[in-house]
C-alpha cells in the first residue's frame, strides 16, 4: 500500500508539473520531441519495476541507475556520482586519492587508459595509453558504467587489483597485479640537460600554474637557452590551470581558449599577466596520443602564435568542458556543456592536434625506454626524474631543436 501510494504522489507531481507546463508551451523540447510521452513512459516502467522485480528495490537505486544511465549515453565524459562516488571525486581533483594511477576514458563500450599518471604503480607496471580494460578482478567490463570501473579499481592502499588488458599489436591479453597506493600528485617536475631546462607537466591539478611558475624561475636563474615542455601522456585536469599555465608562455592581452555551448554562447579566456618565459627563447612541447585535454588548450595556443615547435605525435582530441553540479543529497553530476577551440577557432574534439614535427615511438622504442627508466628508478629515487634522450627520440629531437636554435615566427 505504501508503495501505490507513493508512486501515486510522484504520478500527480509529474502531471502538475507538465499541467502547469502545458500552459507555458513546455511539454514540446526545441527538437519537437513530446517531453511528457517520455516522462509518463519513464513512471511506467518505474512502477513496474517496483511491483514486480524479483527482489525488493530502493527508489534511490532505481533513480540513480535511471541517472547513471541517462549520463551515459551522452558521451564518455558525462557522468553521475552517488554522495560516495563524488566525494572521491573531489579528493581526486585535490591531488591525493587511493588507486593505481591510470586516467581513464571509454571507447565502444569499454574503459580505456588515456594516460598513466607519472610515478604510480600502473605506470611502473607498464600500463600504457590506448590500453583497452577487459576485466577487473576477473570481472568483464563491457557493462560497466565508468564510475563504476574507476570505483572498482581504487581501493585502500595496499590492497592489489588485478586488470586484463587488450593492446594495440598484442595478440593475447596482458594482466597486470597492481598494488593500490596514496596517489599523491606532483604535477610539475623539471631539470636541466646540459644547458636545456626541462619541464614534466604530468597533470594539471589545482596549483600547477603556481608550480609551473617556479620551475620556470628556477630553470631561467641556471641560464638555460631553450625550455622543453613535456605534456606527453597528461590527460588534462582543471580549464583554469590550463590558462594559468599558458600565460606564462604567451603574451598579455592574448586569447588562449575560447569554449562554445550548443546555444552559441562564448567565453573567452585571455593572458592576463605578462608571459615569464623571454619571448625570444626557444620552446618545445612534446605531445602523444596521451596529451588530451587541459594539455590540447595548451598545446593549441603555443602553435596558434607559433610561440613554440610542437614535437612527437597526434595528440588525443579532447575538446570538450564539463561542469560539475552538485545535488541535494551530496550526488553530483558531470556535465559536457561546451566545446572549446583554439584561439585561430579550431576545434580539437575527436580531431587532436598534429605536431610541427611528427616523431612518432613504436610499440618497441617504447618499451625499451620504459624499461630503462624502471631499471633506473630501482637503482635509486623512485620520485628522481629520470631522462634517457639516447632512448627517446621525441625528447632527442627536441633539444636537436633547441641546439639549433630553431625557432618559429610567432603570428600577429
Amino acid at each position: 500500500m505504501k508503495r501505490v501510494k507513493f508512486l501515486g504522489i510522484l504520478m500527480v507531481a509529474f502531471g502538475i508539473g507538465f499541467v502547469l507546463g502545458t500552459a507555458g508551451g513546455f511539454p514540446r523540447d526545441k527538437g519537437g520531441e513530446d517531453d511528457y510521452r517520455y516522462f509518463r513512459l519513464f513512471t511506467d516502467v518505474f512502477k513496474v519495476v517496483k511491483e514486480n522485480y524479483v527482489e525488493n528495490v530502493s527508489t534511490k537505486d532505481l533513480i540513480y541507475g535511471a541517472l547513471n544511465g541517462m549520463m551515459k549515453s551522452l558521451d564518455p565524459f558525462s557522468a553521475f556520482f552517488t554522495p560516495e562516488q563524488y566525494k572521491e571525486f573531489k579528493e581526486e581533483t585535490e591531488g591525493e586519492f587511493g588507486g593505481v594511477g591510470i586516467e581513464i576514458s571509454m571507447e565502444k563500450g569499454r574503459p580505456i587508459v588515456v594516460s598513466p599518471i607519472e610515478g604510480t604503480p600502473a605506470y611502473r607496471a607498464g600500463i600504457r595509453p590506448g590500453d583497452i580494460i577487459i576485466e577487473i578482478n576477473g570481472e568483464d567490463t563491457s557493462n560497466m558504467m565508468l564510475t563504476d570501473v574507476v570505483q572498482k579499481i581504487r581501493g585502500k592502499p595496499g590492497t592489489k587489483v588485478n586488470l586484463t588488458i587488450m593492446r594495440k599489436g598484442v595478440d593475447k591479453p596482458l594482466k597486470f597485479e597492481l598494488e593500490r597506493s596514496l596517489i599523491k600528485i606532483e604535477s610539475v617536475k623539471w631539470t636541466k640537460i646540459g644547458d636545456v631546462g626541462y619541464i614534466r607537466l604530468s597533470q594539471f591539478n589545482d596549483g600547477a600554474g603556481t608550480e609551473m611558475e617556479k620551475a620556470i624561475k628556477s630553470l631561467l636563474a641556471q641560464n638555460v637557452r631553450g625550455v622543453v615542455l613535456d605534456l606527453r601522456n597528461d590527460p588534462g585536469g582543471l580549464l583554469t590551470e590550463a590558462v594559468n599555465v599558458a600565460e606564462l608562455f604567451i603574451p598579455e592581452g592574448k586569447l588562449i581558449v575560447y569554449t562554445k555551448t550548443r546555444d552559441g554562447e562564448i567565453n573567452k579566456y585571455f593572458s592576463k599577466r605578462k608571459p615569464l618565459l623571454p619571448e625570444d627563447m626557444p620552446l618545445v612541447v612534446l605531445i602523444n596520443k596521451g596529451s588530451a585535454s587541459a594539455s590540447e588548450i595548451v598545446t593549441g595556443a603555443l602553435q596558434d602564435y607559433k610561440r613554440a615547435v610542437i614535437v612527437g605525435e597526434k595528440s588525443y582530441g579532447k575538446a570538450s568542458v564539463q561542469n560539475i553540479m552538485p545535488l541535494e543529497d551530496g550526488s553530483a553530476i558531470k556535465l559536457t556543456i561546451a566545446y572549446y577551440y583554439t584561439p585561430l577557432g579550431r576545434l580539437i574534439h575527436k580531431k587532436g592536434i598534429t605536431p610541427d614535427v611528427q616523431v612518432v615511438m613504436d610499440e618497441k622504442q617504447e618499451e625499451k625506454l620504459q624499461e630503462a627508466i624502471r631499471q633506473k628508478r630501482m637503482q635509486g629515487d623512485n620520485h628522481k626524474l629520470i631522462l634517457l634522450p639516447d632512448l627517446d627520440p621525441q625528447l632527442e629531437k627536441a633539444i636537436e631543436i633547441i641546439d639549433k636554435g630553431e625557432t618559429l615566427k610567432r603570428a600577429a
